[in-house]
């Protein structure tokens, strides 16, 4: 009987456990803040718990092991995962295993659509499962979502769209998609990977086992990402730009096979929503399952998810934006781009990040609010460009900003800092700035 090492008991954590066990295997398990919930899962599953305190007992978890499979959160830093490696023992993501298991399954495996990228992945994932909804498929989406993959393989469902963070690429050994998008790649996660080439590197492994019959999507004028996809076996699909495979032209998505739909009419038109649009088309329709002509009332009605320059409402008479999720100056600067002038809020933990980055369009900053542990940082990133304050909470944030704004120029939320300084996650950091902005010109104007 083959044996295997779970850390990191979380959501995806435990689903593996879960899966695992099912399959005939072994489970030991451990996680760096073992607790209650934990133990009680080890006594259900009847799995043996290890709380590691030291060397020798990382040497007992593994000990007889086959398969670690780390939790995504898990650096690959990370002693378990270092001395795992030093042993010889193979290190699998999730998604791997699901993949590999779906290979087996009677009847032939589902087809498998994939989407990464610095910025933008969850919403383009949420666009490409809606477009096949729209064509009458059943979808599960996976991967970095409340979905992991193993969970759905049992799931009566005819496609998967995984949503492939670099966490959850790093380690996969036969993981692939016959349809899979790269959309953009920035300095990210450095705190977990250590080099920004480990970042490149892991992402690259979304081709790493690409066959001549897979799809490979890269942006326009990313060499990266490109040279990457031309490494792989996969074919190689362009996006953007005035002549990739697909582009916009004549205010209309254009494809290989003719125009899809016109921008006037997509669900929302910033610049970085028609890219996600044109990518999230070319998935679908380079994966043979859907026709161009069968997604044009899904991109007019498509909802995304909350927190992504998401419409407050329009509060003092300028509109107030939502871009909590935005945790990199590269998110930030794609939201600041959506905009003429605007007046930005942003700080919070940073992630061993070039905060200028944030700064090198200064027309678009009418002005700042810095918030957080990074505040300091963020008010050196725009020293001599505009006029900074520092809000010592998110309530003083958003009244510094309505002031700044003076009733003419929108406000946006895209701290391009992680939310752990203040919050728990980036959605309690946005469910709390909407309700700072209600609050304070309920207060204030009576208007709510």
């Amino acid at each position: 009987m083959k044996k295997a090492a779970v850390f990191g008991l979380a959501l995806a954590g435990t689903a593996v456990a879960r899966a695992l066990i099912d399959r005939g295997y072994t489970v030991v398990m451990s996680d760096d803040k073992l607790n209650d919930e934990h133990r009680a899962l080890g006594r259900e599953l009847n799995c043996t718990v290890v709380d590691l305190n030291g060397e020798a007992n990382i040497n007992t978890f593994l000990a007889e092991v086959d398969v670690l499979v780390p939790a995504p959160g898990v650096s690959p830093q990370h002693a378990v995962i270092m001395r795992a490696l030093e042993m010889g023992i193979s290190v699998r993501t999730e998604i791997d295993l699901a993949y590999e298991w779906e290979q087996g399954r009677p009847g032939g495996p589902r087809p498998v659509l994939a989407v990464t990228g610095t910025d933008g992945k969850t919403t383009t994932t949420m666009l490409v499962a809606a477009l096949l909804r729209g064509a009458g498929y059943a979808v599960a989406e996976v991967g970095n979502t409340d979905i992991p993959f193993v969970s759905a393989l049992n799931d009566d469902v005819d496609v998967f769209v995984a949503e492939c963070s670099s966490f959850r690429l790093q380690f996969t050994q036969c993981f692939r998609s016959s349809s899979s998008v790269w959309l953009n790649i920035a300095p990210d996660h450095i705190d977990w990977h250590g080099t920004f080439d480990s970042y490149v590197s892991a992402k690259a492994r979304l081709w790493k086992f690409a066959t001549s019959s897979d799809v490979a999507i890269v942006p326009v004028g990313e060499s990266l990402i490109s040279n990457a996809a031309h490494q792989s076996q996969a074919r190689v699909v362009t996006v953007g730009g005035a002549n990739g495979d697909y582009h916009v032209a004549d205010n209309m998505l254009m494809s290989p096979v003719g125009p899809i739909a016109s921008v006037d009419s997509l669900w929302r038109t910033m610049p970085h929503d028609i890219t996600n649009s044109l990518a999230a088309c070319a998935v679908v329709i380079e994966s043979g399952l859907v026709r161009k002509e069968q997604l044009g009332a899904t991109l007019a009605n498509f909802v995304s998810a909350p927190h992504r320059i998401e419409l407050v409402g329009n509060f003092g008479g300028v509109d107030w934006f939502d871009d909590s999720k935005a945790t990199s100056p590269h998110a930030a600067l794609t939201a600041i781009r959506a905009f003429e002038s605007v007046v930005l809020i942003a700080g919070g933990k940073n992630k061993d990040l070039d905060l200028k980055e944030l700064a090198i369009e200064p027309h678009r900053i009418h002005g700042v609010i810095a918030i957080g542990y990074d505040a300091p940082a963020i008010e050196k990133a725009f020293a001599g460009i505009c006029r900074v304050q520092i809000a010592t909470s998110m309530a003083q944030a958003v009244e510094l900003a309505a002031q700044m704004s003076n009733g003419h120029v929108p406000v946006l939320l895209s701290p391009a800092c992680t939310s752990y300084d203040w919050y728990r996650n980036y959605n309690e950091r946005g469910d709390d700035f909407q309700k700072c902005v209600r609050d304070f010109f309920e207060t204030n104007t009576g208007v709510a």
